[in-house]
């Protein structure tokens, strides 16, 4: 299993587009690292941000 998750494999994980993470990116809305030019995302960050991010009605 990876550690870690590039924007293509994350967008696939969370079911959404590549351009919703990019703007989650930008807009500081998810945990991510740059390493020079790419975006990536700890799996352990992306889950507890899932975690502490999730709404139950």
């Amino acid at each position: 299993m990876k550690a870690v998750f590039s924007v293509s494999e994350l967008s696939d994980y969370l079911g959404v587009s590549t351009d919703c993470i990019y703007t989650m990116v930008r807009e500081n809305q998810i945990p991510f690292i740059k390493v020079r030019r790419r975006i990536l995302f700890y799996r352990d960050s992306i889950n507890s941000w899932i975690h502490t991010n999730t709404s139950y009605l």
